[in-house]
């Protein structure tokens, strides 16, 4: 790449390209799209009103293009974030697309972007991060994916849909020694859930300065557009892949974890693809499922019937939408259950498995020093009630006033002032979940998980959700509902049965006989799970901790011993006697697994710390 400074580099962006040659351009009835994608990053940008933020580029596009105040992933994380905006289907909707780094099956109906834009006439190129958390071959679907894949290398005359990801703001960033930048820690806002301590500090100003890198490599190759006469031709997208990697951020279903930049510019050739004036702030919400179909409407398509979401740009632009959705699985090898919805003001968060702390150990975040900070103050009993809330268990419901907390802290589920906004948001949860026919109430590896199984006519879904519902509440007047529901001939009923017991606790006791049963003789081994850590903490460990520990080390999917292991860690000091069993599993291949056991073993040892290298990285500091 040729030496381009930061003066012509922006002056780039704003300028009208000079005329280039016609093999040069596209063909007069399609553009050219460049999407830039950064990773793991918030809106911490100038355009969006960040004081301290240095984005002269993405500034640049805005002024010039339109700005979506309220975009948003549909996870929190990279891989179902990318599922969903390749497929246009919502990661949830094809399971185990929600959990991270799965291996979603697509069936051959559900065609990906590239794909039918191909088909279109496009030359479609990715450089260079697939991470699509299915079994698509990068191979393909592009006609090019590689770190040397470029529009240049297209044939004559064919227009291109180019992507260029840049992993400069990625949450792997944040462990490394700090270069320098012009944003210093003393600067920095530090949020009302975190403790304001060096490391939390440091980590947000790395941030900004990480974001600034990333703005001025877009400015050079918007230059390369430029310079290649092609800025007439093509309409530049800027996103990043899902929300922030700060603590509390990505992997979580708060704006921190799934709020992003969006950035669209058209030229004038193609202004009439957009509903708005170049310099528009666009406040309607908009979600990354909408992205797929919006390429199809701008090259003049249908979108495919699987997607779920809806244009927002091109011929086929549908009205602005009310509601954006996200969703939170396994992340890495903790498992959880969480579907959130936000109309830009309100936003409304719904947990099955409250029984979880959000704070659960997870090996890669944690190498991040502002996670490990939050861990010692909270060890140290110096956090705050806004602060230490990270490491207890859940409410079954949230929800927040953007408006007046933007940092989420304040819950106002049961403010009367509140619930006209909640119940809207509840009912449009619910019809969501049943319109996108939503997998998470199966346990990853089991039987219906899938895009076609789920939807074969054997998942009850209006049922279960209900039967979840009553689980995740976690009132004793539900005990009698549960203990029928362990009869179910349904395996994911029976789970659901389970979970709602482990979540009584103590109040579980009259079902103990039963969930003795079924920890030994029940045919799903991921009920076999939750019913053995439920025995547990009735009293009965020992017998519990066999079950688990067979789960944990015999001839199960890795998904099943992940299971056992996440309940085995929630027994805590209880567990000791499955420290070979944790050992085992330190000592595999399987990443999750050996995170899980790498952890509790340093536990049961007496070893660990916040700071304990459960996941060692080279160049770490």
């Amino acid at each position: 790449m040729a030496a381009i400074t930061r003066r012509s580099a922006v002056a780039a962006v704003a300028a009208t390209a000079a005329a280039g040659t016609a093999q040069a351009k596209a063909p007069p009835g399609l553009p050219n799209i460049l999407w830039l994608v950064s990773e793991d990053n918030n809106p911490l940008i100038g355009a969006y009103g960040d004081p301290l933020a240095h984005t002269p580029t993405i500034d640049a596009l805005a002024a010039t293009g339109v700005l979506y105040r309220n975009a948003y992933s549909n996870a929190p994380v990279c891989a179902p974030s990318r599922f969903g905006i390749l497929t246009g289907v919502y990661p949830e909707s094809c399971a185990p697309a929600e959990h991270m780094r799965a291996r979603a099956a697509l069936p051959s109906q559900v065609k990906t972007y590239p794909e039918l834009l191909r088909a279109a006439g496009y030359h479609c190129i990715n450089n260079a991060k697939t991470d699509y958390n299915s079994d698509v071959d990068p191979a393909r679907i592009w006609d090019e994916s590689g770190t040397k894949a470029h529009w240049r290398s297209r044939p004559a005359g064919k227009p291109f849909m180019a992507v260029f990801n840049y992993e400069t703001t990625h949450e792997s960033r944040l462990f490394l020694a700090p270069p320098p930048g012009r944003v210093r820690p003393d600067q920095v806002r530090v949020p009302a859930y975190l403790p304001d301590t060096p490391g939390v500090r440091g980590d947000i100003a790395n941030y900004y300065n990480l974001i600034e890198k990333m703005d001025g490599q877009l400015a050079e190759r918007l230059a390369e557009l430029e310079a290649d006469g092609l800025a007439d031709d093509t309409i530049v997208f800027y996103y990043s892949d899902n929300g922030g990697s700060l603590p509390r951020s990505k992997r979580y279903c708060y704006d921190e974890g799934l709020r992003c930049a969006l950035v669209v510019r058209l030229p004038p050739k193609w202004a009439h693809l957009c509903p708005h004036k170049p310099g528009t702030q666009v406040q309607a919400p908009v979600s990354f499922i909408d992205l797929a179909p919006t390429l199809l409407s701008l090259a003049g398509l249908p979108a495919a019937s699987h997607m779920q979401g809806a244009a927002f740009l091109g011929t086929r632009a549908r009205p602005a939408k009310t509601y954006a959705f996200g969703m939170r699985g396994r992340m890495d090898e903790r498992y959880d259950f969480v579907r959130t919805v936000t109309d830009g003001r309100w936003r409304y968060i719904r947990n099955y498995m409250p029984h979880r702390p959000w704070g659960m150990h997870g090996a890669f975040e944690w190498l991040a020093k502002g996670y490990q900070d939050w861990e010692s103050a909270w060890r140290a009993g110096t956090l705050n009630a806004d602060q230490r809330r990270f490491f207890e268990t859940k409410p079954y419901e949230e929800l927040y006033d953007l408006a007046s907390d933007r940092d989420q802290v304040r819950n106002l589920i049961d403010d009367p002032a509140a619930q006209q906004a909640l119940g809207a948001l509840r009912t449009a949860l619910d019809r969501h979940m049943l319109a996108v026919v939503d997998n998470g109430f199966i346990p990853e590896g089991a039987a219906l998980e899938g895009y076609e199984a789920s939807r074969s006519g054997a998942y009850a879904l209006p049922r279960i959700m209900a039967l979840a519902e009553a689980a995740a509440k976690g009132r004793p007047a539900n005990l009698a509902a549960l203990q029928a529901a362990l009869g179910d001939p349904y395996a994911v009923a029976r789970y659901w049965a389970t979970t709602g017991l482990l979540i009584l606790g103590s109040h579980a006791a009259p079902a103990k006989a039963a969930l003795r049963k079924a920890m030994t003789d029940d045919a799903s081994p991921q009920v076999r799970v939750v019913a053995a850590e439920t025995v547990a903490g009735l009293g009965d460990v020992d017998d519990a901790l066999a079950v688990l520990t067979d789960l944990a080390d015999g001839d199960q999917p890795w998904q099943v011993k992940l299971q056992a292991l996440n309940a085995l860690t929630a027994l805590g000091e209880a567990a000791r006697p499955a420290l070979p069993t944790f050992e085992r599993a330190a000592a595999g291949q399987q990443e999750y697994l050996r995170n899980a056991g790498r952890y509790m073993s340093a536990v049961l040892k007496g070893e660990y710390t916040p700071a304990y290298p459960v996941f060692p990285m080279p160049g770490r500091t």
